[in-house]
């Protein structure tokens, strides 16, 4: 027997099947497959895909669970999706129903065998998730891009084109009106984010233009902009301001999604939190003294996960596989 773990993303889906030693027998990849930015049936496509070329030399009838993390995974509440993938899956060949898990569990999986805890998320969006016996019980933040997504790449990225809108402003008005003129020369991150949405910061209607620039995409493309303040942050003072207060409201939101002297591990996820950038430096500054863990790979926190269902406790955490 074996299992296999799935990570279905927004932008591709990995399949990992794994034996009762956490030995990987086969992997397969296949397109996104978030049901919230993709049409349902081309996200369980995409995850039938994946397991298919991870089994494909491995007897079907021999697949004993499977776990799918899914970015999205609350669109499966809706009977009609939920169906679809029912169907989908039973089309592919395969006996064994998946289950659905948030794709923050399996990131929390991937980082520690510890079954409570705390996982903190921050890409394009931002949330806190609660965990307990290795299930997310509640979260705080993720309302999305529109009601919230504190210091996420979204929120970051609109911060720095608001610092860039106000510093350009300011121009304007020292101008009086007439053709704007440089009050003070641009700092760093104003620079890269004209350069970066394509406006000459020479031009005298820069501010319009960005402006105009930055609303021709939707809103999500705001988070484009955060990795420039990343490259800025250790030099320019307005993106260090910023990286500060993502890490301020990133740390609140951990912190309401635990109990009170709680010791238990928080798990960092995303690429607002990746190694060297300085919103995760600050975040280990703010939260010094917990015990912090980074999400190894969410393909297999969930294959760990499945192998927990289908060969019991005993399975060693991906972690001590050498």
């Amino acid at each position: 027997m074996y299992v296999v773990g799935v990570d279905a993303g927004g932008t591709s889906t990995r399949a990992c099947a794994v034996d009762s030693g956490m030995r990987v027998l086969g992997t397969g990849r296949a397109g996104g497959a978030n049901p919230n930015s993709h049409p349902p049936e081309k996200a369980a496509s995409a995850i039938a895909e994946a397991v298919a070329a991870a089994t494909v030399d491995l007897d079907r009838a021999e697949l004993g669970d499977c776990v799918v993390g899914m970015a999205g995974s609350s669109k499966l509440t809706d009977p009609a999706v939920a169906a679809l993938f029912e169907r989908t899956w039973r089309e592919a060949g395969f006996d064994v129903t998946p289950q659905v898990v948030s794709d923050a569990e399996t990131a929390f999986a991937s980082a520690t065998d510890a079954p409570d805890g705390t996982v903190l998320v921050s890409g394009t969006g931002s949330i806190a998730g609660r965990i307990r016996d290795r299930r997310m019980v509640s979260v705080s933040g993720g309302y999305g891009w529109l009601l919230g997504d504190e210091g996420s790449g979204f929120w970051i990225g609109r911060e720095a084109v608001r610092a860039t809108l106000d510093a350009l402003s300011r121009d304007e008005a020292l101008a009086g009106g007439e053709t704007p003129t440089r009050g003070e020369p641009l700092g760093t991150l104003t620079s890269s984010v004209l350069a970066e949405a394509g406006v000459d910061a020479a031009e005298p209607r820069a501010f319009h233009l960005l402006i105009t620039a930055v609303n021709q995409d939707t809103p999500v493309h705001l988070a484009r902009f955060a990795p420039l303040v990343s490259a800025a942050a250790a030099s320019d003072p307005v993106a260090a301001r910023i990286a500060d207060d993502a890490a301020d409201r990133l740390t609140d939101i951990a912190i309401a999604a635990r109990d009170t002297d709680e010791e238990t591990p928080i798990v960092l996820v995303g690429s607002v939190l990746g190694t060297g950038n300085p919103v995760r430096t600050r975040i280990h500054e703010r939260l010094q003294g917990c015990d912090m863990r980074e999400s190894k790979d969410g393909v297999l926190g969930a294959a760990w996960l499945a192998a927990l269902e289908g060969f019991g406790q005993h399975v060693p955490h991906p972690n001590r596989v050498g």
